[in-house]
């Protein structure tokens, strides 16, 4: 398992009439979330991109526990739990910076997009290396 948190602020322009952040804009912290745990074990999209793949989203789910608002500080939690074979999963919670209720969770489902085909295909060998050194490398638990 690999899990990596990264900070977002909600911006003025995330919230809705309530104040409160848009719901459709989670899947936004979502994306975020995970770009930066594909970097952080040498994946990011750039990477991806070379490879010859896109990762399309196949299907997404979001669950909303509590609001979040206008600057609030969010720490969104991305994990990855097992090294892919032709789609991967990412799962995701988000709490308030210096809290521990759940504001949201949710994951998503992406496949695996020969760039130039259009074609679906497997995970190569070199993505799915990457992940499996960062899991081992992962601290267990």
């Amino acid at each position: 398992m690999i899990k990596h948190t990264s900070s977002i602020r909600i911006r003025y322009a995330d919230t809705d009439q309530m104040k409160y952040a848009y719901y459709g804009k989670f899947f936004e912290y979502f994306e975020q979330g995970r770009s930066d745990l594909l970097r952080s074990i040498g994946l990011p999209y750039t990477r991806v991109e070379e490879m010859g793949l896109f990762l399309p989203v196949i299907e997404a789910h979001a669950s909303y526990k509590r609001v979040a608002r206008y600057d609030d500080l969010l720490q969104v939690v991305t994990v990855l739990r097992d090294a892919p074979v032709a789609r991967v999963r990412l799962d995701y919670e988000v709490y308030k910076e210096g809290e521990k209720e759940l504001l949201a969770d949710g994951y998503t489902i992406h496949s695996f997009v020969n760039a130039e085909t259009g074609k679906p295909t497997r995970a190569p060998a070199q993505f799915v290396e990457a992940i499996e050194k960062a899991i081992a490398k992962a601290p267990k638990g």
